[in-house]
Parts: C-alpha cells; structure tokens; sequence
C-alpha cells in the first residue's frame, strides 16, 4: 500500500506514534488510508453542509475497512465574489486548490482520495489534483440547491441579478426585489441552474470520476448522503483494483463529457475548466474539438438560465445517464469508458433511462440541432471565443454593430445602469482576461443588468474576461490572445464595426489592416492592476484562455 510509506517498519514507530497521539488505533493505521478533502466553509451555500457529507463519505470508508484522514481546502463562492475585487481571486484559487491537495496527498502518502466539492472553481481544481496525483481517487460533490419559488413561479440566483436590471429600467420595485431575494436562494446547494458548478458536477458523471446522480441529486435530499456513503466505499474498491484517474479520465472519457455539456447546454467555463484538467494528464483539449463536437451533438435538455428547468427536474427526468441514453441513439457516446463505479458507461446505461421528455427531448426532437456553446474565430479573436449559443436569441445570430469600449467591469456596469448602452451597440470591456484582469472575472452583473433592461436581445458584449454559467444573451467572451497581451481587442475604438456571426462562427473587427497597425504599433501594456502577493504572481504564470488559463510549463 502506498501508505507504507509513513507507517511501516521499525523506522517508521516515531510515525505511528504521531497518529496514535490523534487517537488512531493500530488496527485503523493498518488499513488502507484514504485522504478525504473535504472544502466546506461558511462562506459558500453550496459548502455549508458539507461536514455532513464528509462525515458520510468517512462513515462509507470506515464501513469498508478503510481510515478517513480528513483535511480541508479554501473556496470562493462566485456569486458573493461578483462585481469587485474578489472575483479576481476566484480563478486563480482554482490552482491554489489543486496545489494543496497535490500537497496533502504528497506529504502524506495516501492509498486513495475522496474529493468533496461543490461550486466553480473548488469542483475543476480537486479534479485537475486527481489527474495530477494519478492515485484511487473518487469526487462526491454536495449536490445542487432546489429552485426557489415566487408567486408560483421557479426562480433561481440569476433572477435576482437580472431584478438588478430591471430595477434599473423601471421594470420592477426594489420592495419586489427585496421579495425576490429573500426566496430566489431557498437553501444549501450549488445554484440551481446549469450554472458552471453544476455543468461540472454533471460532467463529473460523464468524465467517470463522480458515481452516477453526483451532478443531480439535491442537496438537501438524504439520497445525496446515501452517495456519500457509497462514495466511501468504492474508493477502497479502486484502492484494491488500482483504478486510478488517468485510466478513468482518458481522451475519449473527455469526449463524452464534451459531448454530454452541448447537450445540455451547460457553461461556457466548461471550455476553460476541461482543458485544465486533461492538461494534467498530459491531454490536450483545444477550442476546436468543442467546437467539433458542438456541431454534431443536439442540444436536448434545456436548463436555466437559457430555458425553464432546474436540476431538481433533470434529476427527476432521469439526471445525465438519462441525457447520455438519448444521445446513444445516434452513437454519440463511447460506452467502452471505464468509471469509479467499477463499471463501463455501456453497462452502467443498459439501467439508465428518460423519465420525462419534457425536460430530456428526444434526440430526434431537440432543441436545437447544434450543441450549446460555440467557438467563434475572426480578427477580433484569432485564437478564439466562446459563447454559449444556446442562450442568444436567434434574431442575434448574425449581429453588426458600434463598439462602446471599456476598460473595466466596474466602467461598463455603471454605463448600463446609467442608461448609456442603447440598442445595436457592441459593448466591449477589456484588460479582464487571465492576465489584465488578473484573474479573468466572471461577469454576471453587467450582463444580467443588461438582460433586465431589456437588451439581451438587441446587444453584444465582448470580453476578453469570462461570463457566469448564469449568462445568457449575446455574451462572448475568453477572447484570445487577451488585451494584456496586445490581442486585437486591445486596438478597438469606440466606434469600430464588430460583425458577428453565429452561423459561420466568426467575430470580426471592421478596421483596415494598416489602421490596425497603427494602432498596434502605438499600444503599450498597461501597468499591472495587482502589483502584490498571490494574484501578481499568477499573473506571471498563467496562459491564455484558449489553453484553459493552465500555468506555463
């Protein structure tokens, strides 16, 4: 066992005398050790309950003779993160995540590892510290929060960000917002949309490394407890077989998790969080396979916040087995994948099933032909962009229009507020991405500002920052290379023409070529917004959205 390390022979009594002064026994230091990191906190709904999964998890560990070893990891919940400072800090935790799990389970020689997340960047980092530390390793998330209700009528985080906007606009009271935000949250859990901790979490399932209903089962239902508890013991499962990450998480396993988030239509931080991940295993996943899978998968299942269901109904509908069951009608999935179950996806789906085709549509009968997300190119992105096509109204697939620039997201959040983007205008904020920003902030306030005044369906906004699971509209971001990098969107001036489009998959800056020179030759890079501590450091290192903002080697 790997754990010999630290607790066998002679030479290792002063080891054994360190953990019996934790109260282990003999017997519990003889079986196999399995390193439980668990990132619960009172900062997060989605981790405020997770001490009671963790203690699940050890209960199913301890049940099939194993010992838990507990430690924890820190998490930002993005949405309290939003529209300040904190969010800077938000993607670059995902590396601090990774690096301390790769840490504990270094330092302390671990036969297996149950990871126990829950929201947006905890979730894609203890899964790139699986493929990284390539040991039995198994995730159990904390599952999603329930919808909340108002007048009868399901409503989630997003509404409450998008009431900001109406408010603005005159569309509703702040006594009527007051009432939205008191029940749009109703409890613990990610929330409730197919926001990006949730699209992971679904995916977690896809890739293999998450048990089946880790992505959909709520939160506060006692099943979620029942798949800790299971989660425990499968771990020493793979402990005893050897089934590590790398032979779960394979390029094709990637394939089916790409091929599963188009169909549901999932985050656009997905082509962020996926390559990350792969990369630790030595996997590359550029822009263009999402693009290729996205062209031949049909979107099915409808989520908020671009349609009107929440996870509660996909995990009634028959959760994302019942999504990967649809899709091998076409043969879309690869069922030969091996998964922490023990099981191959092809057996684990002759139990799977669709339960309401309300919410899971018959392939034959999707939403939309195409996948959710779009990888869109041009010379205002020569490396590429994303955009979740799903969520942009079909009279803005084609879209020409006057860039209104900014240089922040604070700027361009106050000019919406303030009345000062009109229809047709293509709302550019720059100098957010990975490096600029640093830390490539989420952007939920400027765009569901704009979605709650009304312009969501006659704007752009462009950026080379990143947007919420939660957007929708047409919201393009991770343009690469970024600003801080002399990208082209660092030369746009207020008033170029930008030319999108949907259907050919390209975004255009209309400024001659010689112009476009002038510019570039007149730029310089801006002094660094962080100058201090972590987030300069980061800064530094990180590369550019289109490899998945990974460190440079």
């Amino acid at each position: 066992m790997r754990s010999d390390r630290m607790k066998k022979g002679v030479e290792k009594a002063p080891h054994r005398s360190l953990f019996s002064a934790m109260g282990y026994t003999s017997q519990e230091i003889e079986r196999p050790i399995i390193g439980v990191a668990n990132s619960a906190n009172e900062l997060i709904p989605g981790h405020i309950h997770l001490d009671r999964v963790s203690q699940a998890v050890k209960d199913g560990i301890r049940m099939a003779g194993g010992t838990p070893m507990e430690f924890s990891t820190i998490g930002v919940c993005d949405g309290i993160a939003m529209n300040h400072e904190g969010m800077k800090y938000s993607l670059g935790s995902r590396e601090l995540i990774c690096d301390s799990v790769e840490v504990m389970a270094k330092a302390y020689p671990f036969d297996g590892i149950v990871l126990v997340p829950n929201c947006d960047k905890i979730i894609p980092g203890m899964m790139m510290a699986a493929m990284r530390l390539n040991i039995p390793a198994i995730m159990v998330s904390g599952g999603p929060m329930l919808a909340g209700r108002l007048k009868g009528k399901a409503v989630d985080l997003i509404s409450v960000f998008e009431g900001v906007g109406k408010v603005a606009g005159g569309l509703m009271t702040e006594d009527e917002l007051c009432m939205l935000e008191e029940c749009a949250c109703p409890g613990a859990g990610s929330c409730s949309g197919m926001f990006t901790a949730n699209s992971m979490n679904c995916l977690s399932e896809a890739l293999g490394i998450g048990l089946p209903g880790n992505g959909t089962i709520p939160a506060v239902h006692a099943a979620r407890i029942r798949l800790a508890k299971l989660a425990g013991q499968k771990i020493i499962e793979l402990v005893k077989k050897d089934i590590k990450p790398r032979d779960v998480m394979t390029l094709d396993a990637f394939k089916n998790a790409i091929t599963v988030d188009m169909a549901f239509g999932g985050s656009s931080n997905t082509a962020l969080h996926l390559p990350a991940i792969a990369n630790e295993g030595g996997i590359r996943l550029p822009l263009a396979l999402f693009d290729e899978i996205s062209e031949k998968v049909p979107h099915i299942c409808n989520m908020s916040p671009a349609g009107p269901h929440h996870l509660e109904d996909l995990f009634e509908a028959g959760g994302v087995y019942g999504i990967m069951k649809e899709l091998t009608k076409k043969n879309l999935i690869n069922k030969k994948c091996i998964t922490v179950t023990g099981s191959k996806v092809g057996d684990i789906l002759k139990g799977a099933g669709v339960a309401d085709h309300e919410v899971i549509h018959r392939i034959d009968a999707p939403y939309h032909e195409k996948g959710g997300l779009a990888v869109l190119t041009g010379s205002l992105a020569p490396q590429g962009s994303i955009v979740k096509r799903i969520g942009v109204a079909e009279s803005l697939w084609r879209f020409e229009g006057k860039a209104k620039v900014f240089e922040s997201e604070e700027d361009a959040g106050k000019a919406i507020m303030e009345g000062k983007i009109w229809a047709g205008d293509a709302v550019i904020i720059r100098y957010e991405g990975p490096k600029g920003g640093p830390g490539m902030r989420e952007m939920l306030t400027p765009t569901s500002i704009l979605a709650g005044r009304g312009l969501d369906t006659v704007c752009a906004l462009i950026t080379d920052g990143r947007f919420s699971g939660g957007t929708r509209g047409l919201c393009i971001g991770h343009v690469s290379p970024e600003a801080a990098e002399g990208g082209p969107i660092a030369f746009v001036k207020n008033g170029d023409i930008i030319e999108i489009d949907l259907v050919k998959k390209s975004i255009r800056l209309r400024v001659d070529k010689n112009e476009l020179a002038k510019r570039r030759k007149a730029w310089r890079r801006p002094e660094p917004k962080i100058k201090e501590g972590y987030m300069a450091r980061y800064a530094k290192l990180v590369t550019s959205a289109a490899t998945g903002a990974v460190f440079k080697e």
